[in-house]
């Protein structure tokens, strides 16, 4: 970005200087940010004021900041000094407004003070937002910049969490079995993704470690089902069981270990096993990314061999497909881009993408081996040379082991900044997966993945 002033010499009455602006709701997330001002009205994608439209409304002193923005770009530009401002906001602009600011020199002074008219005016139907005059001191020498950078921001939100959610709250709620839901944060998942309409939950543990965990939350169990189970190990095989009999098409991890869950699971009697290898998948919301990322296997097969990562991309592809849309891109990771004999997840990533260049594995792109750059990053593709549907623009990461996979799911999460929803895939129902550590809005995230991957299976597709 390339700035020039104007100093005083330069500057006639009449002067006239103007800068366009988008306003997006990130901008006003971040001014909330840096204001302080949490003003809901600004916040929110709601209608709250009860007019049929988002509020969405900008801070007053945000459309005033558009102002400062043009003094101190355009005219005078670099070297300004804001002296005084008058305001009047005469309407209120919202996120998806294009909005216009115009400065106009009115009159200079010897001393090198400028007074300046200054409007804010709403692009389409011109009508005035803010007006009011501005006095600066004006740059007292010529000054050319070049090369300004200014470091860029992430807004952490999550548009496709949120965008998933309100797909699954037409669904029929998911009838879920909980298990061991005798703590505070599993029962307060289950019981908000309850509220959310997106589960009806059973929970089945210890009745007394369940209520107790109801009086800690102040929450009301009243209408909900509790089966005694006194043991990890009997409240596991009675979830399993609830499945068979018909009552419940999903379960959900509570406050027991993951093993204690899948061992009735994978039991030849009265499991859930549909003859594919059970694999975990987190579905990840990245700020700024513009599709929700998949990382598998992270949790469940430690070292898989060929036979299992087969699964692991099945399972993967048609948790995608339920998800949707578009067809989904499985980048296969290693070390390098390249087949390297010496380096066993670089082999196993070309066979699987040959595996599905002839039918092997069906419903989505494959291709491997690639390396985490250019797997996610189209400029990295294209530097090394690779050319393909998937490099650069994966939204499945099929990882060589465990211990890399839950390496990049937390650095995803703790650097990155995304929120993680987690599922166990290839049983006879979704399995959500939680941890003690997730924030609600994963834990409800996780229950949205699973209606939405429950409602496809079943044959009736996602809206």
């Amino acid at each position: 970005m390339k700035l020039e002033n104007r100093p005083l010499q330069e500057l006639a009455i009449g002067a006239v200087a103007e800068l366009r602006r988008l306003i997006t709701f990130d901008d006003l997330y971040v001014f909330a940010a840096v204001s302080g001002n949490h003003n809901p009205m600004h916040l929110v994608e709601r209608d709250t004021d009860g007019d049929g439209k988002p509020d969405g409304t900008a801070q007053g002193m945000f459309t005033a900041s558009l102002i400062s923005a043009v003094l101190g770009m355009l005219l005078p530009g670099p070297g300004t000094v804001l002296l005084a401002q008058t305001l009047v906001f005469v309407a209120p602009a919202r996120a998806g407004d294009e909005l216009v600011t115009r400065i106009k020199v009115l009159a200079t002074a010897p001393d090198g003070t400028v007074r300046l008219e200054t409007t804010v005016r709403r692009v389409g139907d011109d009508a005035l937002i803010v007006s009011g005059e501005a006095q600066v001191q004006a740059p007292k020498v010529k000054l050319v910049i070049e090369d300004i950078e200014v470091p860029g921001l992430i807004v952490r939100r999550h548009r496709h969490f949120e965008a998933m959610l309100e797909r699954a709250r037409p669904l029929p709620a998911l009838r879920t079995a909980v298990v061991c839901p005798e703590d505070a944060n599993s029962l307060g998942g289950a019981l908000l993704a309850a509220r959310e309409g997106i589960i009806i939950p059973i929970l089945i543990g210890h009745p007394d470690r369940i209520t107790g965990a109801a009086s800690a939350l102040g929450a009301d169990l009243s209408g909900l089902e509790i089966i005694a189970a006194l043991t990890h190990a009997e409240a596991a095989a009675r979830a399993c069981a609830l499945v068979h009999e018909g009552r419940a098409a999903a379960l959900m991890k509570g406050q027991l270990h993951t093993d204690d869950l899948l061992r009735p699971i994978l039991a030849r009697e009265g499991g859930l096993r549909i003859g594919r290898r059970l694999s975990h998948a987190f579905v990840m919301d990245v700020p700024g990314m513009a599709y929700p990322l998949m990382v598998t296997d992270a949790a469940i097969n430690i070292a898989p061999d060929l036979a299992t990562k087969v699964d692991i991309v099945q399972n993967a592809i048609d948790l995608a497909l339920s998800l949707g849309p578009g067809q989904p891109r499985v980048g296969v990771l290693s070390a390098t881009e390249t087949v390297n004999p010496a380096i066993q997840s670089s082999i196993d990533a070309a066979l699987l993408s040959k595996m599905a260049e002839r039918g092997q594995i069906t419903g989505g792109l494959v291709d491997g081996p690639l390396a985490m750059d250019n797997a996610v990053n189209l400029a990295a593709a294209r530097t090394k040379g690779i050319t393909s549907s998937v490099a650069g623009q994966a939204n499945i990461l099929v990882v060589p082991g465990i211990d890399a996979g839950n390496m990049l799911a937390k650095q995803l999460t703790f650097l990155s900044h995304a929120e993680a929803a987690g599922l166990v895939l290839g049983a006879r129902v979704p399995v959500i997966l939680t941890s003690r550590a997730d924030s609600q809005m994963s834990r409800l995230a996780s229950c949205a993945v699973a209606a939405l991957h429950d409602a496809r299976l079943r044959g009736g597709a996602p809206p």
